[in-house]
């Protein structure tokens, strides 16, 4: 077995001063691993939109009445509190789980060999927006969920989970000047999809604001619109970004297009029909707590799929890392 060797007084000052850079200088991750470590990110961004929405569906909003802090005298939950608590709890020390998670996509990225300076830049941009929305979490409980609080909190969740997937992507790609694989008549189409999909999520927000889950068990204000009425707006939407989803695949077809963007705007279909599923299910039966999560959890993937859409629209050459002489022929072979 190797012995591990010491470390300096340089090292240990150099580690102190810069510890990405430290760590890059003894580290280079297989490109496997950098992809992994960008979709642990996204995942972790999605599953806390879910969880955060469990909170909501449990009445749990107000488990921990305040922030930083669960109580006035203990900065975690407490007997007194019950189960809400430890729910409202557990949704704030999965945080640190995402922070973990993006944390690694960072050093990976930074330690990438050569390094990617764009890419760790994804990395941070999702560390800050994950501590702003940590604060703005805090502010929600501290105004008693108020409504239009807790659409933003969404909503920058929703941010996050962009700039995760733009990251994911970027993993697969070099940082060549992008080469179009469709034309402008096509791309014009996709953002118009895309525009229609950001008006979907952010009328959904509208529902949820104005809709009977207010988060807590007490008297929580509301959007003081019928709820109703936005739904079927948002049912309108949602069938407007069916209809330009096939749109987008017959006109991909019709002018031959490579498999990429037709295999994501097929992936973006599928996932709207289970997605219009579940939407008119709950509305039917009263939005019953099970069905409202799936359906938040649709929304994250709808939103990925869009994404994916538009970023398959164009390719970059894949970045080959300095692997032994056969690897490199045969990463090269694959790009």
């Amino acid at each position: 077995m190797e012995r591990v060797p010491n470390l300096t007084r340089a090292d240990v000052v150099s580690a102190a001063r810069n510890p990405l850079a430290f760590i890059a200088d003894r580290w280079t991750p297989h490109p496997r691993t950098v992809r992994r470590a960008a979709l642990a990110a996204l995942v972790m961004s999605v599953i806390i939109v879910v969880t955060g929405g469990a909170v909501r569906l449990t009445g749990s909003g107000l488990g921990c009445p305040t922030w930083p802090t669960c109580t006035d005298d203990s900065l975690a939950t407490t007997s007194a509190r019950g189960v809400h608590g430890v729910i409202e709890f557990g949704n704030r020390m999965l945080t640190y789980v995402l922070c973990a998670a993006v944390g690694w996509a960072i050093v990976a990225a930074r330690s990438q060999k050569p390094w990617r300076r764009g890419l760790t830049r994804l990395g941070w941009a999702q560390f800050w927006v994950v501590m702003g929305n940590a604060v703005l979490g805090g502010i929600v409980v501290l105004v008693g969920l108020n409504p239009y609080t807790v659409a933003a909190h969404f909503l920058l969740s929703t941010a996050l989970i962009t700039v995760a997937t733009v990251m994911w992507q970027r993993t697969r790609e070099g940082d060549a000047a992008p080469r179009p694989l469709a034309g402008k008549a096509v791309q014009q189409l996709v953002w118009f999809l895309v525009t229609a999909t950001v008006l979907l999520i952010a009328v959904g927000t509208v529902v949820t604001g104005a809709g009977p889950h207010a988060g807590d068990s007490k008297e929580v204000t509301r959007i003081p619109i019928d709820w109703e009425t936005v739904a079927k707006l948002h049912a309108v939407l949602a069938w407007i970004v069916v209809t330009l989803t096939f749109a987008l695949w017959f006109v991909l077809k019709a002018v031959d297009a490579p498999s990429g963007p037709l295999h994501r705007t097929r992936e973006l279909f599928l996932i709207l029909l289970g997605q219009g599923v579940i939407g008119y299910v709950q509305y039917f039966t009263h939005l019953p707590e099970v069905l409202v999560g799936l359906h938040m959890l649709g929304s994250c993937l709808v939103w990925i799929g869009a994404l994916r859409v538009l970023l398959s629209l164009r390719e970059r050459p894949e970045v080959v890392a300095d692997l032994p002489g056969p690897a490199a022929e045969a990463a090269l072979a694959k790009s």
